[in-house]
């Protein structure tokens, strides 16, 4: 069994360890670059950037999500699902869909017109389940990203 509740800034190594797991399933071993104190600052410092919330099982962390405030020119105040994480142990036990309730739960309660993220399109057992719980899948966009050396080359031909 579980718990879902608000992660502490105690959580975050325990987080961290979730995002270095997604990475790998995602085959971005080395992508991750933020550490635990980043998340702890980020998170709980005087400027909080997101929300995240964690699955307990058992004293150990099997799950997390992770959101923060948009704004869409369209749509007004929305927010943006970073990660929704379950452990290759609990996937198929209902804590995926536990962990999109809070957030939707969440967005409901700020009143947010819209909640996006973005899935691997390789994902397939992903997309089913957003899908099924009422997300569209917008097959059509690609995703845009100027990363730290994109943004230097960026702002060194301008």
């Amino acid at each position: 069994m579980y718990k879902i509740r608000e992660a502490v800034a105690e959580d975050m190594p325990q987080v961290l360890g979730l995002i270095t797991e997604l990475a790998s399933f995602e085959k971005e071993h080395d992508a991750v670059e933020v550490t635990s104190e980043d998340l702890v600052n980020d998170g709980f410092g005087n400027e909080k950037r997101f929300q995240c919330f964690v699955a307990e099982s058992d004293g150990s962390l099997v799950g997390m999500a992770l959101v923060y405030p948009r704004y869409s020119t369209w749509k007004g105040p929305v927010i943006h699902l970073e990660d929704l994480i379950v452990t290759e142990q609990m996937r198929g036990s209902g804590l995926g869909s536990a962990l999109l309730g809070e957030v939707v739960k969440y967005g409901h309660n700020l009143g947010v017109k819209r909640i996006s993220w973005e899935v691997i399109d390789w994902n397939e057992p992903a997309i089913t389940f957003y899908e099924k719980k009422g997300a569209r899948v917008m097959r059509d966009w690609d995703v845009v990203q100027l990363d730290e050396q994109g943004m230097k080359a960026f702002l060194e031909n301008i």
